[in-house]
């Protein structure tokens, strides 16, 4: 029954893809499809009654009445630690969504696409790249993908198929260490990656950066400062819970 916009759901099957983060399919009846790029909130009870609501990206798109979350753990956090560490399948939770209509990616368009994420800011560029790969589009997607070492990226076998199969032009950016035998850089994002890595100006790509606060600023100031228009340039950003 829905309740004030919140569904019943039910997960259905929880995969670990990193030390830290879990993906997890949640079946949603009567789920009314999302666009790449949403989001959901995600509320849990408790026994006694206290509720915490958090919000999560979707690394899933379309109809049916199943949806995906790749969740990371945040140390400390309230909700991330129980759903990358405890929820099993047949746990129960409740979801409203989807949610927002700027941070989505639509066929259609012939601007070529530039993607961006931070860590776990992956999820909703998975979803884009996923559904540019579904629409059959030639639109050039290219994703710059930093992560910390090659064991933390999440949706990491998912991307190097998309981009083997040449849907996806990617460029991973390793901030701690990258794999035996790796002979690039390792550094976060700047100016020089960003000009070797992102469709020039002069292709007006439309942009989309995801990750945490921080890494999120940095990005699109560097963008704006290398020549992008702002207006180009779409972000979503989050903390920790």
């Amino acid at each position: 029954m829905i309740v004030g916009d919140w569904r019943p759901a039910t997960i259905s099957e929880v995969a670990d893809v990193t030390p830290t983060a879990r993906v997890l399919r949640v079946t949603v009846p009567d789920w009314p499809g999302s666009e790449p790029g949403q989001h959901v909130d995600v509320r849990l009870t408790a026994e006694d009654g206290y509720q915490a609501v958090r919000s999560y990206s979707l690394g899933s798109y379309g109809d049916g009445d199943a949806i995906e979350l790749a969740v990371d753990e945040v140390p400390e956090g309230e909700v991330s630690p129980y759903l990358v560490r405890d929820v099993q399948p047949g746990d129960m939770l409740e979801v409203k969504g989807p949610l927002g209509g700027y941070f989505v990616w639509r066929p259609g368009g012939a601007n070529p696409v530039q993607l961006i994420a931070g860590g776990s800011g992956i999820v909703p560029l998975a979803a884009m790249a996923k559904a540019r790969a579904d629409a059959g589009t030639g639109v050039p997607f290219r994703l710059l993908y930093s992560v910390r070492r090659p064991e933390t990226a999440i949706y990491r076998d998912e991307l190097e198929r998309l981009a083997g199969d040449g849907g996806l032009d990617l460029t991973w950016v390793y901030t701690r260490g990258g794999p035996p035998g790796w002979a690039g850089r390792v550094g976060r994002v700047d100016d020089e990656v960003i000009t070797s890595a992102v469709w020039p100006v002069d292709r007006m790509p439309d942009v989309f950066v995801c990750g945490p606060t921080s890494f999120v600023e940095h990005v699109a100031d560097a963008l704006v400062r290398l020549g992008h228009p702002a207006a180009k340039i779409r972000t979503e950003r989050f903390g920790g819970a």
